[in-house]
C-alpha cells in the first residue's frame, strides 16, 4: 500500500485544518519547552535517563515482572487476563456484558481500546459503549478516531463541535467551550450514573503492588472505575515498571512532555475492588494485559526500545511531517513519529511499506522523547528491512544501475553530457508535468514531487581539467 497521497494533499491544502495543526501542536512543544527549561527542571536531563533505564530494566525482565504483577492483583482481589490479540481481549469484555447482564459501557480515554476496535465490536453486538473523555465523545459523535494520542481532537474548531451537538445532541448550536463542556458533562453524568462496567486504559502498572496508574486532566477516568460495579483497566504488556518509587520519575515527566504541566490534575492509583467499609469503587476489577505483536517487537534486541514509550505525544508536537499531514493520514491509531515506528512492527512492515520513509530524519523526535527512544535510529532499521525485502527491488535496482554508471567514468561523463542537453541551462520542473503511473514505486513518487535546479555552467570535471591545466 503506497502513501494515502489525495488525502494528504487534501490535509496540505486546507487552510483552516493547517492553521489548527499547527497552532496545538506548538502551543503544546512551546509548555514543553518552557517545562523542562534548566531554570525550571535542571535534574530533567537525569530523569530522562533514569527513565529510559528503568523501562530498558523491565523490558529485559518483563516475564518476571508480569508474573509478579498478577500475583499481587490477585492477592489484591482482582483477576489478570491475559490476551494473546486484540479479538481476544474484545471477546472477554463482551462476553463478560452479557454474562453480568450489563449494555451499558462507560470508557475513559484508551489507545490500546482504540488498537482493538473495542467500541466498533460492542456496537456490532447492540451494547452502548460511551467515551467519556471530551475529546473522545467528540470524535465518537463525530465517527472519526483520534487525531492525536494526547489531544484526540486538535483539528476541529469550536465552530465544528457546534455543528456536531446540534446534529448529534439536538441541542441549540452555541459556540461558547465552556457551554459545549458543560453539554457533554450533562449527558455523560447520566451515563455514568447508569453503567454496569467501566473501562480504562493504564498509563502504567505497578508490578510490585498491582496497581494500575491512570493520568488524567478531566476527572471522568476517576468516575469510570470508581462508579461501575465493574472495572476493566486494559493495557499493553510494555505498560509495566517494577516499583512504586519508580512511579515519581514517570509523572514528573509524563506531564510535561504531553502538555507542559508539572504534573496531570488526576492521577489514579487502582490496586483492587472496593475493599469492605470503602464507599465507592467497582465490586469485580480485572487487568487485560495485551500483547498483539509486543513480543515480536520485544524480541527484536535493536527495535525492542520502540516499547519503552509513554504515549506523551512530545515527538508528534515537534516533528514536521505530522504538523504537516496531521494524524488521519497515519493508516493506524498512533500517529506521528512514534506511529512510524510501532505500526510496521506490531502490523508488518509489508502492509504500509511507505511509513518509515515518511520522515526527514531531522531528530528532533528523540531530542525530546522523555524515555530516549531512538527513533530515527529505529526509522532507518525498518528502511534497511525494506530495501532487503521483495518490496524494495525498485530501489536495489536503481542503486545497482548507478553504481555500474559509477564504476565507468566515461560512461558516465557522457551521459552526464547528454543530460545537461536535456535539461539546459535554466531551472525547469518538467518531473511535475510526467503524466506518472497512478500504481507509483517509491523512486517514481520521489522524482514526481521534485524540480531540477539550474546546472551550473560548467561541470566539476572541466573545472578540475581547468585547474589541473
Amino acid at each position: 500500500m503506497s502513501a494515502p497521497e489525495p488525502a494528504i494533499r487534501k490535509t496540505l491544502a486546507d487552510a483552516n485544518l493547517q492553521l489548527a495543526i499547527y497552532n496545538n501542536t506548538g502551543r503544546f512543544k512551546e509548555n514543553r519547552r518552557k517545562a523542562v527549561a534548566p531554570e525550571k527542571l535542571p535534574e530533567y536531563q537525569k530523569l530522562r535517563s533514569q527513565a529510559a533505564a528503568v523501562k530498558r530494566h523491565t523490558l529485559d525482565f518483563l516475564d518476571v515482572y508480569l508474573m509478579q504483577l498478577e500475583a499481587a492483583v490477585t492477592a489484591n482481589g482482582g483477576k489478570i487476563v491475559w490476551a494473546s490479540t486484540g479479538q481476544e481481549a474484545a471477546d472477554f469484555i463482551l462476553n463478560l456484558a452479557k454474562e453480568r447482564g450489563h449494555n451499558l459501557i462507560v470508557k475513559s480515554k484508551s489507545m490500546t481500546s482504540e488498537e482493538i476496535h473495542l467500541n466498533e465490536r460492542l456496537i456490532e453486538h447492540e451494547l452502548e459503549a460511551v467515551e467519556t473523555d471530551l475529546g473522545e465523545y467528540i470524535l465518537q459523535l463525530a465517527g472519526q478516531r483520534p487525531f492525536h494520542i494526547v489531544a484526540p481532537a486538535i483539528h476541529l474548531t469550536r465552530d465544528d463541535v457546534a455543528d456536531l451537538f446540534t446534529e448529534k445532541l439536538g441541542i441549540e448550536r452555541d459556540t461558547v467551550i465552556e457551554n459545549q463542556a458543560m453539554t457533554a458533562r450533562r449527558v455523560l453524568r447520566e451515563k455514568f450514573m447508569a453503567a454496569g462496567i467501566g473501562i480504562t486504559g493504564a498509563n502504567f502498572l505497578i508490578a510490585d503492588s498491582g496497581a494500575v496508574v491512570i493520568v488524567e486532566n478531566e476527572g471522568n477516568a476517576r468516575l469510570t472505575h470508581s462508579a461501575p460495579k465493574i472495572h476493566i483497566a486494559i493495557a499493553g504488556i510494555e505498560k509495566l515498571i517494577p516499583r512504586m518509587r519508580d512511579l515519581g520519575v514517570f509523572l514528573d515527566l509524563l506531564g510535561r512532555s504531553a502538555s507542559g504541566q508539572p504534573l496531570t490534575s488526576y492521577t489514579s492509583i487502582v490496586s483492587g475492588p472496593r475493599r469492605e467499609g470503602e464507599l465507592d469503587g467497582p465490586e469485580e476489577f480485572y487487568v487485560v494485559l495485551l500483547d498483539s505483536g509486543r513480543t515480536k517487537v520485544l524480541a527484536d534486541s535493536q527495535k525492542r526500545e520502540s516499547l519503552q514509550c509513554i504515549r506523551c505525544g512530545a515527538c508528534l508536537n515537534t516533528c514536521p511531517v505530522y504538523r504537516k499531514i496531521g494524524g488521519h493520514n497515519y493508516p493506524w491509531v498512533y500517529s506521528g513519529p512514534i506511529g512510524k515506528i510501532i505500526t510496521p512492527q506490531f502490523q508488518g512492515r509489508e502492509k504500509d511499506p511507505w511509513l518509515p520513509f515518511a520522515s526527514s530524519l531531522c531528530g528532533a523526535c528523540a531530542e525530546v522523547c522523555p524515555v530516549k527512544i531512538d527513533i530515527p535510529g529505529i526509522l532507518l532499521q525498518l528502511r534497511r528491512e525494506h530495501s532487503e525485502s521483495p518490496q524494495g527491488s525498485e530501489e536495489r535496482t536503481m542503486f545497482r544501475r548507478w553504481a555500474w554508471l559509477m564504476r565507468r567514468p566515461r560512461i558516465y561523463s557522457f551521459a552526464a553530457k547528454i543530460g545537461l542537453g536535456f535539461l539546459g541551462r535554466k531551472p525547469n520542473s518538467w518531473l511535475k508535468r510526467v503524466p506518472w503511473p497512478a500504481n507509483r514505486g517509491p523512486l517514481v513518487a520521489w522524482l514526481a514531487e521534485r524540480d531540477f535546479p539550474a546546472p551550473p555552467p560548467k561541470s566539476f570535471r572541466d573545472l578540475w581539467k581547468e585547474r589541473r591545466r
